[in-house]
């Protein structure tokens, strides 16, 4: 080991005096400063030069093709070597240069990049106001010091070795990414294996959808005559082969959602019209209100309009889209970003399923500055329509997997 000031001379760089500019204009005499200089190298994208007037006050201060650099203030500890092309350019008083007699040139650089250098830069330099490496600190550096040619035996297998160690970095890179969406990728095949009847096997004795949409038919029909629904509630919209998306089993059923829930579209309330002091019932204002599929409270309001009922699936559809969260605690007013949704004939948590597999379809058909999706978007969705027993089966299935998801993220 040697202290660096005993195996080169370390000599400082010198700045322009107070009140002038460097200039654009290539005067031929370069003036490097920091942001010129990268790990290893001086860059030419962006250098600017002295102007000519100046250049004898400075003259002095340049550095050499055959020294090395290291910035000492603002961003410290950057190493470098100057392209032959600024071989002699004018060095900024906050880098300085590192003359060599017996030493490499690029077993310095490569030191003095070492994690055991920089360490030590970063323990020496003063942080009082903008940080400074002064150059009796750098001076001080311990350096290891092999024979020379071992320096350049080592340097050379350091070039040798570094495309691999970069390859496999890249790999490793891939390799992390890859773990990281692995999770959620994962998630989506599922969801999508729930909604093409692949989750769970089908079982023969199931009712099929087809008798499940006919007794539906009955009972909206039933609802019509109490006057519950509306004439127009009984319209189904033909769905054509060209419009379904993906084969389903043959006991599922293919049919528009809006068919089969009731959908409350929220409304937005006057400031004066709610309240943070637990007064009346809660006012469920957007994603703030959800976390990890429960609700979370913070105004309420004694001027409900649109009511939630408890047991409706509740989804964000302006800003955020696509939050969802089950209803739980009683009558809630929703503002306009969120909408409900309830079904008398559905598991609303499979309903929740295939929404969660295609929210990013429905974010596709966000408009506005804003994003939003209408209720359109939701009640004109197709969808795959299984028996009722399978819906539950599929739900039992989908939550025991996604679980174990979870696990992979931890």
């Amino acid at each position: 080991m040697g202290r660096l000031g005993a195996i080169t001379t370390v000599l400082g760089g010198k700045r322009i005096p107070a009140g002038r500019k460097l200039s654009q204009n290539n005067t031929g005499h370069v003036y490097i400063r920091v942001s010129d200089m990268k790990d290893d190298i001086v860059s030419m994208d962006n250098l600017q030069y002295v102007p000519e007037d100046i250049f004898p006050l400075i003259s002095r201060y340049i550095i050499h093709k055959e020294d090395v650099f290291i910035t000492v203030a603002g961003t410290i500890g950057r190493i470098g070597k100057i392209p032959p092309e600024l071989d002699g350019a004018n060095l900024t008083e906050n880098a300085d240069r590192l003359v060599l007699t017996i030493i490499d040139q690029d077993w310095l650089i490569k030191c003095l990049q070492s994690v055991i250098v920089q360490s030590q830069i970063s323990a020496v330099t003063t942080q009082v106001g903008q940080p400074k490496l002064a150059i009796l600190r750098i001076q001080n550096l311990l350096i290891p010091l092999p024979p020379l040619a071992e320096q350049r035996r080592i340097v050379a297998k350091i070039e040798e070795l570094l495309p691999k160690v970069e390859e496999y970095g890249k790999a490793q890179d891939a390799l992390n990414k890859l773990n990281a969406e692995l999770p959620e990728r994962l998630k989506k095949s599922i969801l999508q294996e729930a909604i093409e009847g692949r989750l769970v096997p089908q079982d023969p004795n199931d009712e099929p959808a087809s008798v499940l949409l006919d007794k539906i038919r009955q009972e909206k029909a039933q609802l019509v005559k109490a006057g519950k629904f509306k004439k127009k509630d009984l319209i189904e919209t033909p769905i054509s082969e060209d419009e379904i998306p993906f084969e389903i089993p043959e006991s599922w059923e293919w049919c528009n959602l809006g068919y089969l829930i009731t959908l409350l579209s929220g409304r937005d309330l006057a400031p004066s019209e709610y309240n943070d002091s637990n007064d009346g019932i809660p006012y469920m204002t957007g994603a703030s209100n959800f976390e990890s599929g429960s609700l979370l409270v913070n105004r309420w309001t004694t001027h409900p309009v649109t009511i939630s009922h408890k047991g409706d699936l509740l989804i964000t559809c302006k800003g955020t889209i696509g939050e969802m969260a089950f209803n739980t605690l009683g009558d809630i007013h929703i503002a306009r970003q969120i909408m409900a949704i309830n079904s008398h004939f559905l598991d609303l948590n499979y309903v929740r399923i295939f929404l969660m597999r295609t929210v990013s379809e429905l974010e596709k058909k966000a408009k506005s500055i804003i994003p939003g999706i209408s209720r359109e978007d939701i009640l004109d969705a197709l969808f795959p329509l299984p028996p009722l027993s399978e819906q539950h089966r599929i739900v039992e299935k989908l939550e025991q997997l996604l679980g174990e998801i979870d696990k992979l993220k931890k």
